[in-house]
């Protein structure tokens, strides 16, 4: 039996990330219909709105679902009491120390899921007694790690050294990647960029064409000295590449990021001004479609690469 199926309950180890102005109620509960977890991204939302969320997706699906947390946001206490109040069973935590809230979960009866970036920070979350662990290579979009390790590097130097669940994120939009990583050790995986370009993705409809239209080369982390972030190529981000060229500060990239930098491009569409969040694997991301046909696709591709793999002699 597989540990992701079995630790969530769900017929496929595919995990939807909970990125934010993209992960709605709409986006989960497809997932989740479809056989894998989806996740709202508590990111974006208001604790009001959140639990509005919550709700719809409750209606929406009969099948497991979760809601991720970035622990560095405001209204946090508020927010984790939304989601023991409203029966979530499930919740993915990411950007903090684990030892936050794990235990109070846990309490609660909710698994709960950290995300790192590293084998430092994986021990860390194994410690604080998550039940799974989301270690996410710095191709992902969105906020990163630092260290700028690939996925292919750290799934296997994470999987040597702990024993819990590991699901693998970054770069990852296909079956035969999915494979990959599962290959390397990861249990599961979990699959943003690829779900940004659904027809369910609260995300404006302007910014999901830019990421069809993407090509390898795009996207970029920068913003190190803030939290790293990587992007693609619009106009503001060749606005902080022209402060590094000359020579910048924080405060300055401070003062350059402004705020609500991410609505403004991924939920609103300012493709120039706005900061718009997204994976390397964005290059091989050709169409937007349902997410019942992309799980499909996830699925068949990942079965007719076991199938050839099978076939292959060294």
């Amino acid at each position: 039996m597989n540990r992701i199926k079995e630790l969530f309950n769900i017929q496929y180890p595919i995990v939807q990330g909970g990125m934010i102005w993209a992960s709605g109620w709409r986006l989960a509960s497809a997932v989740s219909n479809s056989g894998g977890l989806g996740l709202i991204g508590a990111g974006s939302m208001y604790p009001d709105v959140l639990r509005d969320h919550i709700q719809k997706c409750k209606k929406a699906t009969n099948k497991p679902f979760g809601v991720n947390v970035p622990m560095l946001y405001p209204n946090l206490q508020e927010i984790i009491d939304i989601i023991v109040e409203e029966g979530v069973k499930i919740v993915f935590t990411s950007a903090g120390n684990p030892k936050t809230y794990t235990s109070f979960l846990k309490e609660q009866g909710i698994i709960v899921v950290h995300v790192v970036s590293s084998l430092k920070f994986a021990l860390k979350a194994q410690d604080a007694g998550v039940d799974a662990i989301v270690a996410e290579g710095f191709e992902a979009g969105g906020h990163n790690g630092r260290d700028e390790t690939t996925t292919l590097t750290l799934i296997p130097i994470v999987k040597e050294k702990i024993t819990i669940p590991l699901i693998a994120a970054g770069g990852i939009a296909t079956g035969s990647s999915m494979f990959a990583t599962m290959a390397l050790g990861a249990d599961g995986v979990q699959i943003g960029s690829r779900f940004v370009a659904s027809q369910e993705a609260s995300s404006h409809e302007d910014f999901k064409q830019m990421v069809v239209d993407a090509k390898e080369g795009d996207t970029h982390l920068t913003l190190k000295e803030l939290a790293p972030v990587r992007m693609l190529k619009n106009k503001f981000y060749q606005d902080i590449a022209a402060l590094y060229a000359k020579g910048t500060s924080v405060e300055e990239l401070k003062n350059l990021l402004g705020r609500a930098r991410a609505k403004r491009g991924m939920f609103e569409g300012d493709l120039i001004e706005g900061e718009l969040e997204i994976g390397q694997v964005s290059g091989l991301i050709h169409d937007i479609k349902p997410v019942a046909e992309i799980m499909k696709d996830l699925v068949s591709d990942f079965e007719n690469t076991r199938r050839c793999m099978s076939e292959i002699r060294l």
